[in-house]
Parts: structure tokens; sequence; C-alpha cells
């Protein structure tokens, strides 16, 4: 088992930014790929970023490029989402979570939620126009 803990959520006016933190405990961190996911009200969960094992590759949904980052530190267990220039659309629950499942997998495996085996509980960003 892996236990995901988000943290950094919050309101925030749009141009604004925020830094999502998600600590692990468990199993070992680095043989995870991880993703962020975020579902806003009435709206079907979607991708947002996903990262290697080793954190030497990451992915981009099209509506975040250029404005979030992810990153990961494997001796703290945590990844990181870097949001700037947070829009009204960003508004939603943020999850992360880790596969065990993806290993040398493109931007279609960690876009893919049914590949993740563990997912945190949340944390809610608010973006206010």
């Amino acid at each position: 088992q892996v236990q995901l803990a988000e943290s950094g959520g919050g309101l925030v006016q749009a141009g604004g930014s925020l830094r999502l933190s998600c600590a692990a405990s468990g199993r070992t961190f680095s043989n995870y790929g991880m993703g962020w996911f975020r579902q806003a009200p009435g709206k079907e969960r979607e991708f947002v970023s996903g990262i290697s094992r080793g954190g030497s590759t990451t992915y981009y949904a099209d509506s975040v490029k250029g404005r979030f980052a992810i990153s990961r530190d494997n001796t703290k267990n945590t990844v990181y989402l870097q949001m700037n220039s947070l829009k009204p659309e960003d508004t939603a629950a943020y999850y992360c979570a880790a596969s065990g499942k993806i290993t040398w997998g493109g931007k279609s495996d960690y876009a893919d939620s049914s590949k993740y085996d563990f997912w945190g509980q949340g944390t809610q960003v608010t973006v206010s126009s």
C-alpha cells in the first residue's frame, strides 16, 4: 500500500500561483510513476500532469502546459505541482496518484487513470476572477 496526502490548495485570485504537494508513505516511492488529476463540480476527472519514476520525464495536459510544472523529490517521497498564471477554469479538486504499472509509458499512459494504483484524498483549488 502507498498512502498519499495532498496539501497546498486554497483560494487564489486569477493570475496567482499555488504549489501543491503530495507526500507518499508506504512502499518505495521511486518505484512509482506519479500523476496529478483534477475534477471540477459536474465534470469528469481529467489528467493534469505526470512524472516518471526518476523525474526525468514529464507530461502535461494542453490546458496547463507552460503554466504548471511537476517535479518530485524521491529523497522526501514527495511530488509537487507548481501552478502559475492560474485561471478560474483551473478551479477543481486536485488529486495525486501513484502508478506501479507505468514503466516506460508515454503521455497517454500517464493520462490513463486506470493505470494508477493509489490515490490521495484531494486538495481544493479555487481561483477567483
